[in-house]
């Protein structure tokens, strides 16, 4: 493979500058690239590259879209599985592809990266109908091509924002449905002004009461663009962002209460004089505003360049009622009573993150017959501000300060890459591609932790190198390709803030090898894809989760991920056509050692056991995932059926059936009809059953582990998923 690497990246050397100089005669004979694709063509793929892919249109996610969030519109897309906190997938969602969790997944937005520096997921509470303001997502399963922010383990999800409408319009809509559910939508556009301007903006609002008991949540977002459009130049200001606030509900429900109480929260309870309460104001309250100015300039048919300054300012906090919890813990006073100390108190906290990140990013795009060729590069920096607060104690010698603070450390990173990729047809049907990114990471906390108030000083500086190669086979309708790519990613924040004593968290590396084939024409599509994902130290879900409900991960030195995903696609009768997709996987760490805590039966630590168990299943990944999706369109006329399989889901990483997830099969029925009157351009009416078989199944779970007085002991939650529900919504586009 090195050899073959070597002479592939020297025969390109050879060949670009002689393919340049030919440019200028072969004008007549390249395709036009439109100023709004200039902003993400260094980010996405197309049919010539090798990498595994699947894209949703505008149009697909409309159909979709009743309020939840991206990760329930993207579920149909081959090896993707989604979790809701909430049970709807409103609120606190989340997505695995591949079994790789989404705090290693890259995702970008106009290639921009909106993964959290620290924590490295998207929160998508935090973009609450941002899918009323995306043209098109792109899913590059696998390792991908080179992008900014982290890199991807999993897939890469790169979506665009809306184009601006030529003409002018203006859209509402109304969603309502089960658990209180309501969804309002406004968008307009100003249409092309002067020749050269474009406003379009949107506002909606989201609320719902969730299917788990008190997952309420209440969520405002916006989108607003400006943009200037030149003979060969766009400039444009893009802002989008939410005001958020839910009822924590990332507890999970008992093993034991599955079959009696699927709709059990834990979170905010407390008992007061011996009767069980739950705390009114046990909420995440969050806001996040993105603003983005871009410039984009078409020099000729062959190059052009973009350039994007991006801030995003975040600030919010979790508010939690703690009962019992220790005065030492926060640094207060012992409580004196009876000439006694009272050493624990009920307390209420609130756990703050502010946060700035901003940086520039650049790419230059050249595309002749033969050659496409990109370079970019990025800088980005993160600078976060981690604080607790006790606002409330029971127990306080009426010397609590207003807002007392028992916390705070500084999250600060710089991140920063530079990438080229090249593809170049090197006959009539066969196309080669390389990819070189260098990403550079500076990483440092500061401060006390949230354990007690210990000094936190880490800094942690990483140089990665990450190649890829491929080759692309293209004739008439088949099309195939072979490729090979290695990734590096470094820790997230979990893993230092939650290592254990002996734990010490290092980078992660992936080698992924892929081969792939399609075939397609005006009525069949069929495709199937092979990989091979080799990891040295994954960072490899546990099956814990943190105290704010986040799943921990740590490194395990030897693991791979491997399997085949096939797609298919036929139009039965004109307007009548099925899709459907199938992945079956092998998912494995190779000599695992479980290392669970021991206790005597007065829960006093004795020791921490080794166990070797083998080979075991990397947990949450399970081995097959199927969809199946038939649409019927018929003049004014829309319905489709939507289907999905998941198999077994491991918890942990030991391969225990009683710390798993149980196989389900879940069914969404959509019906629509349009209406064009005279006095208005159209009224859309469509309505949604979810979860059509009524399915009883949990998507996500956490367990905790030990053994005490010999035996072997589990705490554990199951995020349990609707029963059957509907949700009805009618649009107006004027």
């Amino acid at each position: 493979m090195k050899k073959v690497f070597l002479f592939i990246t020297q025969w390109f050397i050879l060949n670009i500058s002689a393919q340049i100089n030919h440019s200028v005669d072969s004008l007549k004979h390249t395709k036009d690239i439109s100023l709004e694709e200039v902003v993400v063509t260094a980010t996405k793929v197309n049919e010539s590259t090798p990498v595994a892919y699947s894209e949703l249109s505008k149009e697909k996610l409309k159909l979709l879209n009743n309020g939840q969030g991206i990760p329930s519109l993207i579920q149909q897309s081959p090896s993707v599985i989604v979790t809701s906190d909430a049970g709807t997938g409103i609120g606190y969602s989340g997505f695995r592809i591949r079994g790789t969790d989404a705090n290693r997944i890259n995702i970008t937005v106009n290639g921009v990266p909106m993964n959290d520096s620290e924590s490295h997921t998207v929160f998508w509470v935090n973009m609450p109908d941002f899918a009323s303001s995306v043209e098109n997502i792109q899913i590059q399963r696998g390792a991908g091509t080179s992008t900014n922010g982290a890199a991807a383990f999993g897939a890469t999800v790169a979506m665009q924002t809306q184009k601006s409408e030529l003409k002018p319009f203006a859209e509402y809509s109304i969603s309502a449905g089960s658990f209180g559910t309501i969804k309002n939508m406004a968008k307009m556009g100003t249409g092309l002004l002067k020749e050269h301007f474009v406003i379009d903006a949107r506002y909606s609002n989201i609320q719902s009461d969730g299917y788990i008991d008190r997952a309420t949540a209440n969520m405002h977002s916006y989108f607003a663009s400006a943009s200037y459009y030149g003979d060969q130049t766009l400039i444009r200001l893009q802002t989008f962002g939410s005001i958020e606030k839910t009822y924590q509900a990332w507890g999970g429900v008992p093993s034991d209460l599955l079959s009696s109480n699927r709709t059990y929260n834990p979170c905010g309870l407390y008992k007061e004089n011996g009767e069980i309460c739950y705390y009114d104001n046990q909420i995440d309250n969050y806001q996040q505003q993105h603003y983005h100015l871009t410039i984009s300039h078409r020099f000729n048919h062959l190059w052009n360049t973009n350039a994007t300054l991006h801030y995003t300012h975040g600030s919010g906090y979790y508010e939690d009622y703690k009962e019992d919890a220790s005065v030492a813990s926060y640094h207060l006073s012992p409580y004196i009573q009876n000439q006694d100390s009272i050493l624990q108190t009920d307390l209420i906290r609130r756990k703050w993150l502010k946060n700035d990140f901003y940086g520039i990013i650049y790419s230059a795009n050249y595309r002749s017959e033969r050659l496409q060729f990109s370079t970019g590069a990025a800088i980005n920096r993160y600078d976060g501000d981690h604080f607790g607060r006790v606002i409330w104690a029971k127990h306080s010698n009426n010397l609590l300060k207003p807002d007392y603070e028992y916390y705070r450390n500084n999250g600060d990173k710089l991140d920063y890459n530079l990438y080229a990729k090249t593809s170049y047809l090197l006959t009539s049907h066969l196309n080669s591609f390389i990819d070189l990114q260098y990403r550079g990471i500076r990483y440092a906390i500061l401060g006390s932790d949230d354990k007690g108030g210990e000094n936190v000083n880490i800094l942690r500086h990483w140089h990665f190198f990450n190649p890829k190669i491929g080759l692309n086979y293209q004739q008439n309708n088949h099309n195939a390709f072979i490729s090979f790519s290695v990734a590096n990613r470094e820790p997230n924040r979990d893993n230092f803030i939650e290592a254990g004593i002996n734990e010490q968290p290092t980078h992660e590396t992936l080698y992924d090898y892929e081969a792939g084939y399609k075939f397609q024409n005006d009525l069949l599509y069929i495709g199937a894809n092979l990989y091979f994902m080799d990891y040295t130290n994954q960072l490899i879900l546990t099956g814990k989760i943190s105290e704010i409900g986040e799943p921990l991960t740590s490194n395990i030195k030897d693991s791979y991920r491997m399997g085949i995903e096939l797609t298919g696609g036929i139009q039965i009768f004109p307007g009548f056509t099925w899709n459907g997709n199938l992945t079956w996987s092998r998912n494995r760490i190779k000599n695992f050692t479980e290392s669970i805590e021991v206790f005597d039966k007065d829960w006093n630590f004795i020791e921490e056991r080794q166990e070797l168990l083998g080979t075991t299943h990397i947990a949450f990944s399970p081995e097959w995932i199927a969809n199946s999706m038939f649409n019927w369109k018929w003049r004014q006329f829309n319905a489709g059926l939507n289907s999905q399989f998941v198999s077994r889901q491991y918890i942990d990483n030991t391969s225990c059936k009683e710390r798993s997830i149980d196989p389900y099969f879940v069914s969404n029925l959509f019906i629509g009809y349009t209406i064009k009157p005279r006095f208005i351009q159209e009224i859309g009416l469509d309505f949604t059953i979810y979860n059509l078989f009524n399915e009883q199944y949990e998507t996500n779970a956490w367990v905790y582990s030990a053994i005490v007085d010999g035996k072997r002991y589990k705490e554990d939650g199951y995020f349990t998923q609707a029963g059957t529900h509907f949700m009805g919504r009618v649009t107006f586009k004027f």
